[in-house]
């Protein structure tokens, strides 16, 4: 089997399509666009579903990115709407208490805790392309946090597993609705965040980064021991960025710059690019070999030069550069995997919800939004119900390093949704969520859909591998590869995890539409290894 058997057709529409983790979130997408909202007015009304349905994935504590195109000018924005770490960032703060990297989670969890820039993100993409106000699209989450849902599986079982996290404070008690993890089927409300969503929906983003939410947020921090203020608050707002990009084989894939780490995708399609993948067949020891070295050259540069563009400088055109991808392609044998991957030298010297919507007019919202890892960093904020993302947890202590954690800083993003167009028409809107896995799925669905012809849900049910890129450099796969290929793969060097049941989670979410500019026709896919689903009109 050369897939996950999902048994799932892609879903055909004309008048709009949305792609989500979650089968709730992605029908209040789809209400949005019946009621007239355009793909971006759907895109942040399900993002802030996501945040009710999905808690421990994202929210109003974490980070969002869009990359968003409309049909009038045929041009593709980015949206950087993530958070800059507390003017008062000190490493030595964290030195000093012994720590050797930034906590996660536990008692130093609020050193990892950056501003939150959701909020002012959604109102950003809004403000510039939606045609709908932030309290009308807030509506729907808000009614499911008040009046309760029921609990999916995937997402009941990732709710278990940072349990422990959340009963580490009393506040975590305001997500563990009876006092545990919800089951799968059991009825959930969520009436602090509710009131936090209805605070802002009839306050607008003051209400999150001026008002009382704003003061609970940092006193809850410094009591934690962190360093945010109200001022770090008051100060944030989100940036319109321009957005990256590469041709592989005539199709121009788009990503956010920098801080995010899309750029890792686009140095592996061009290191890739130079492979005949298309012959060699989509299950082939050969293509599995030259994805994963593509890949790993491209996270060692992405790991090494990737930071805040507006703190530090940051090669982005070199490193997309062809020239650049042909020289780091002859580092990879044929027959052996690179013992080591370093990065090189191009200037000449990971829990989250991507969603997807793209409405009848062809307008496009490649979306994402995360708070790094389950719940963040584990801090709720009290009678809030906001948990606090943990993604300042990327940031290096080393000085010499790009990404060396200052005040007032963006730190390396794993989040990143994508695009593809050709000859000026949009032709896909995806992404695939999931921590440091992300830009490996980006290689691998873009090389299924242009390389073997795949549509949106068979792309994503195609089988994926996953490169350790924080630790040991083992390959993950799923258990359904052909056991020769496992073989193969070893015999070249390469250290290989087979995976199932819950664990191909790790193989991230992605969510795929495809439009027709000829005709206008979408056509969606949904994860299958998630709980959600696509649904057109």
């Amino acid at each position: 089997m050369s897939y996950f058997n999902s048994r799932r057709s892609a879903v055909v529409a004309r008048n709009g399509a949305v792609a989500t983790s979650q089968p709730l979130a992605s029908q209040v997408g789809l209400q949005i666009l019946q009621n007239g909202g355009n793909a971006v007015d759907a895109a942040v009304a399900t993002a802030a579903a996501l945040n009710v349905l999905e808690p421990m994935s994202t929210g109003i504590g974490g980070d969002m990115f869009a990359l968003i195109w409309m049909a009038d000018t045929k041009k593709v924005s980015a949206i950087n709407g993530s958070g800059r770490s507390a003017m008062a960032a000190n490493p030595e703060d964290i030195l000093s208490k012994g720590y050797g990297s930034i906590p996660t989670e536990g008692k130093g969890a609020a050193f990892s805790v950056s501003v939150p820039g959701t909020v002012d993100g959604w109102q950003k993409c809004l403000d510039m392309h939606g045609t709908m106000t932030l309290g009308e699209v807030l509506q729907p989450a808000i009614k499911y946090a008040e009046n309760g849902y029921g609990v999916s599986d995937i997402i009941a079982h990732a709710w278990s597993a940072s349990e422990g996290k959340l009963k580490q404070r009393p506040s975590g008690g305001e997500m563990l609705p009876g006092g545990r993890a919800p089951l799968q089927g059991e009825v959930v409300q969520l009436p602090e965040l509710a009131r936090s969503l209805r605070s802002i929906a009839d306050g607008g983003v003051d209400a999150f980064y001026k008002g009382d939410i704003a003061k609970k947020i940092a006193n809850y921090v410094q009591a934690e021991g962190g360093w945010i203020t109200q001022q770090d608050l008051e100060k944030h707002h989100s940036d319109v960025d321009e957005p990256i990009s590469t041709e592989y084989r005539g199709i121009t894939v788009w990503e956010c710059p920098p801080n995010g780490s899309g750029i890792a995708a686009l140095m592996a399609l061009n290191i890739a690019e130079g492979f005949n993948l298309p012959e060699m067949g989509e299950q082939s020891p050969d293509r599995y070999h030259y994805l994963i070295e593509s890949m790993r050259l491209g996270y060692s540069d992405a790991l090494q030069y990737v930071a805040d563009p507006r703190v530090t400088d940051v090669p982005i055109e070199e490193m997309i550069s062809k020239d650049y991808a042909s020289k780091r392609r002859e580092a990879i044998n044929a027959d052996v995997a690179m013992e080591e991957v370093c990065f090189g030298s191009p200037a000449g010297n990971s829990d989250t919800v991507y969603l997807t919507v793209v409405d009848g007019e062809g307008n496009a919202c490649s979306f994402i939004n995360s708070l790094y890892q389950g719940f963040g960093s584990g801090l709720i904020v009290p009678e809030t119900g906001i948990a606090l993302q943990n993604r300042g947890a990327l940031f290096s202590l080393d000085s010499s390093h790009p990404n060396y954690l200052m005040g007032g800083k963006r730190p390396y993003q794993t989040i990143i949704p994508a695009m593809a167009t050709q000859d000026d028409e949009m032709l896909l809107s995806f992404g695939v969520m999931g921590g440091f896995q992300q830009p490996q799925g980006h290689l691998q669905v873009i090389s299924n859909i242009v390389d073997y012809g795949m549509d949106s849900q068979r792309a994503l049910d195609s089988l994926r591998f996953s490169i350790d890129i924080e630790g040991t450099g083992v390959v993950r796969v799923e258990e359904d590869i052909d056991p020769k290929i496992v073989a193969e793969l070893e015999r070249r060097g390469h250290e290989i995890l087979v995976l199932s049941g819950y664990d191909r989670g790790t193989f991230g979410g992605g969510q795929v539409i495809s439009r027709n500019p000829e005709t206008g026709v979408l056509v969606a896919g949904s994860e299958p290894r998630k709980d959600g689903m696509a649904v057109g009109w």
